[in-house]
């Protein structure tokens, strides 16, 4: 699985011009699944998600994690992360699962997150949508190999 974490001060998802997920301070996930991928790596990821130290303390420094300071999180799922880059011009989707086995793991990584206590807001897997930011920082982390 790969994630792209994006610390921010809020986003919301919508699908066709509905918010269906938004949170104030936390962090926004877009998450891929690989072909390769299973319960165990859905798992992994999202106890490394919730314990990254990527918020300020006191003194400024980055020596939080999101359950530390209760952040809200909202989880997008993304198949183009998965792509496949290196040849040409036209990105390759084949390292992507397929849907319905990528749906199960999708579902299984928000279910984790939320094992932790935190508030946790989804798009709608498969669906068009429209995200909406303000980056804290910026700060962006690349979790992936997971």
């Amino acid at each position: 699985m790969i994630a792209v974490l994006q610390r921010v001060r809020n986003a919301d998802v919508k699908v066709d011009g509905k918010t269906v997920g938004e949170i104030g301070r936390g962090l926004l996930i877009f998450v891929g699944v690989k072909k390769e991928d299973g319960p165990p790596q859905a798992a992994a990821l999202a106890q490394k998600v919730a314990t990254l130290r990527i918020f300020n303390d006191a003194a400024g420094k980055m020596n939080l994690s999101a359950v530390d300071v209760q952040a809200n999180l909202l989880v997008v799922s993304q198949f183009t992360l998965c792509a496949d880059t290196n040849r040409g011009r036209r990105p390759s989707f084949d390292p992507a699962a397929p849907p319905e086995a990528a749906q199960k793991l999708y579902e299984q990584f928000v279910l984790e997150l939320r094992k932790t206590g935190l508030r946790v807001e989804t798009g709608v897997f498969r669906a068009h949508m429209e995200v909406s930011l303000v980056n804290d920082g910026p700060v962006t982390f690349l979790c992936d190999n997971f």
